[in-house]
């Protein structure tokens, strides 16, 4: 079975960094580790082994913030066998602070000053979706593994997997649950961190 890996990369960054005891993840070893992990799945379920075709990681950035990021992704991470990086640039824009309890907005942290924001990515999940879809209509792949736990994937994996595609995903303990309920299959990430660890 041809396998292909999507990693929403700020899905699973930001829960790594609370579970792995601020170790490094190895992006380098995600692939294979990833596809073991799948391999033992399909062959739980009789069906042969995978071929690893592609692993494509999709990550936003703010620009100006983490430039560094920016330049990691594409001049290492994009560079390394079989793994494609997409990115967008995050837009930073002002947002009061809502307190629930007393109905009050913050523009501005009282203690220093800074003025509260956020910047949001927009296109991130839209592009996963996209992908998905189209390599599926252009027959890329039987399999594909899923790293994330956003539950807006949902409608286009059920489509997928109504078309016979085997919709694998790869999420942390206790996140996600409703994802990868819908999916063909499922395996957690946290017993992996020893194997993803620099």
């Amino acid at each position: 079975m041809r396998v292909r890996v999507f990693v929403d990369f700020w899905n699973f960054q930001l829960t790594w960094s609370e579970r792995s005891e601020k170790s490094r993840c190895d992006w380098t070893k995600v692939p294979l580790v990833f596809c073991s992990e799948a391999a033992k799945v399909l062959e739980t379920a009789g069906l042969g082994p995978l071929t690893l075709e592609e692993t494509r990681i999709y990550a936003g950035y703010e620009a100006g913030r983490e430039n560094n990021l920016k330049n990691w992704l594409h001049n290492f991470l994009d560079r390394q066998p079989g793994i494609r990086v997409f990115t967008s640039e995050r837009h930073w824009r002002k947002r009061p602070i809502h307190c629930r309890e007393c109905g009050r907005e913050q523009l501005e942290c009282s203690n220093c000053g800074a003025v509260f924001g956020r910047a949001a990515e927009k296109t991130i999940d839209a592009h996963i979706v996209t992908d998905l879809l189209g390599l599926a209509w252009e027959d890329a792949y039987d399999a594909a593994i899923l790293v994330s736990a956003d539950k807006d994937f949902i409608p286009a994996v059920e489509y997928l997997q109504a078309k016979n595609f085997k919709i694998i995903n790869a999420a942390w303990r206790g996140i996600g649950n409703e994802l990868a309920a819908i999916c063909w299959a499922s395996f957690e990430i946290d017993t992996l961190i020893s194997k993803l660890a620099r």
